[in-house]
C-alpha cells in the first residue's frame, strides 16, 4: 500500500461519461501514490481534457456502458493493485487506502465498499430499494455483501482471470458472483456515500428510468452466471 514513505504506485480506474465538474475535486483527492486512469466514455462535457490538465491518463473506450469502461481501464492499467473509483465525487478518494489495505496484507482477493450516505436524499429510494433487492439476492447464492458498490480494490492479472463479460451496468453484479464462485475472500468495508458533484448526473441513481435499466441487466447476469455451489 503506498504511503509517503512507500511510493510503490497503485492504478485508480475512473469511468467517465460527463463528469468534468467532478473530476478536478477527486483527482485532487486521491492520495499519494495513486494513479488515475480516467477512462472516457463518449463525454461531450470536455472531461477529457479536465482529466488530463489535472495529470490523469486518459484512455477512450467507445463501447458505451459501465463495464465497457471498467474492461478497457484494467486492461490499460500496470499496477499489481487496482482500484475502481466512480468519478462523480459522491466517493472520498481518501477512503481508497482502507480498502487496498486488506488486499495487500492477503487476507481478502477483493475488498469493496458498503454505501453509507452522509445525509438524507444522497441516495435515492429507487436505487437504494434496487440495490438491496439484488444483494439479497447475492447472499442467497453465497455472496455475503449488502451493497454493490462501484468502489472496489483487487489484484488487476486475477480481476481479467475471471472472466467477467458484461459491459453494462451488470458489470459489478457478474465480478462479484464470478469472485465468490472462484472462492474469493470478499471484504466490505464501510464507505461515506456523499452527493454527487453539482452539473454531474447519475446513469443510475439519477432517474427511475435508470435504475430500471440497471435493473434489467442485473437481471440478466442473475440469469446467466453461475455462482458459488
Amino acid at each position: 500500500m503506498p504511503t509517503q514513505n512507500d511510493p510503490t504506485p497503485i492504478d485508480v480506474v475512473l469511468p467517465c461519461l460527463d463528469e468534468a465538474a467532478a473530476l478536478p475535486q477527486v483527482l485532487t483527492a486521491l492520495p499519494a501514490g495513486y494513479r488515475a486512469i480516467v477512462v472516457d466514455n463518449g463525454s461531450r462535457d470536455g472531461s477529457p481534457q479536465v482529466a488530463a490538465g489535472y495529470g490523469a491518463r486518459v484512455v477512450h473506450e467507445r463501447r458505451r456502458g459501465y463495464g465497457a469502461a471498467v474492461h478497457a481501464g484494467l486492461e490499460a492499467a500496470r499496477t499489481e493493485l487496482v482500484c475502481v473509483l466512480d468519478a462523480d465525487g459522491s466517493f472520498d478518494p481518501g477512503e481508497l487506502p482502507a480498502l487496498v489495505a486488506p488486499v495487500a496484507a492477503g487476507a481478502a482477493e477483493l475488498a469493496v465498499g458498503r454505501r453509507r450516505p452522509v445525509g438524507v436524499g444522497v441516495w435515492p429510494w429507487h436505487a437504494r430499494a434496487g440495490t438491496a433487492l439484488v444483494a439479497a439476492l447475492l447472499r442467497r447464492r453465497g455472496v455475503p455483501l449488502r451493497d454493490l458498490s462501484p468502489i472496489r480494490v483487487a489484484r488487476r492479472e486475477a480481476l481479467l482471470a475471471l472472466g467477467v463479460t458484461d459491459r453494462a451496468f451488470g458489470y459489478p453484479l457478474e465480478l462479484l458472483i464470478r469472485a465468490a464462485a472462484a472462492g474469493w475472500r470478499i471484504h466490505e468495508v464501510d464507505v461515506r456515500y456523499a452527493p454527487r458533484a453539482a452539473g454531474t448526473r447519475s446513469k443510475v441513481s439519477g432517474s427511475v428510468r435508470g435504475t430500471l435499466r440497471a435493473t434489467r441487466d442485473f437481471a440478466g447476469v442473475l440469469r446467466t452466471v453461475d455462482g458459488p455451489r
